[in-house]
């Protein structure tokens, strides 16, 4: 499978969430291969939490996402400006937010974050085949409250 590739550079509003999974959702149904339906609903997913937690915490500037599909892999990165890295934790069942990664985690074979000179890089990956051996790998730890 070839490498496929889209670059976003987004305002850190609300508005981004759609604006990215959109144009995702587009590049990847453009790119010709053989993703079926469920592939890219998973993939638009992600990136609504990714890059909603990207506005979130980000403040004002620029949210960066980038989406690849190399080999049997779509990866997806969202870079903001803050250093903080995000820490899944137990939320009540009153709270109204709280539960993205553990979405992302649950919907995806890795993902993870990871500082950036300029802020952070929060990413997913979603394998296309997965074999016996297949593990799922985070780089998180859950916290309890």
């Amino acid at each position: 499978m070839a490498a496929h590739q889209l670059n976003l550079s987004l305002p850190a509003t609300p508005t981004a969430v759609t604006s990215a999974r959109h144009q995702a959702a587009e590049a990847i149904q453009g790119w010709e291969t053989d993703l079926d339906d469920e592939v890219v609903h998973t993939a638009e997913l992600v990136i609504s939490e990714l890059v909603t937690n990207a506005v979130r915490y980000a403040g004002c500037g620029q949210v960066s996402m980038e989406v690849r599909l190399v080999e049997a892999v779509l990866r997806v990165e969202v870079c903001d400006s803050s250093p903080v890295l995000p820490r899944p934790d137990f939320p009540d069942e009153h709270s109204e937010n709280g539960r993205g990664l553990f979405l992302v985690a649950a919907l995806t074979d890795r993902y993870g974050a990871e500082p950036t000179p300029t802020g952070k890089r929060c990413w997913a990956e979603i394998a296309l085949t997965t074999g016996p051996d297949h593990e799922i790998a985070v780089s998180l730890p859950l916290q309890r409250s």
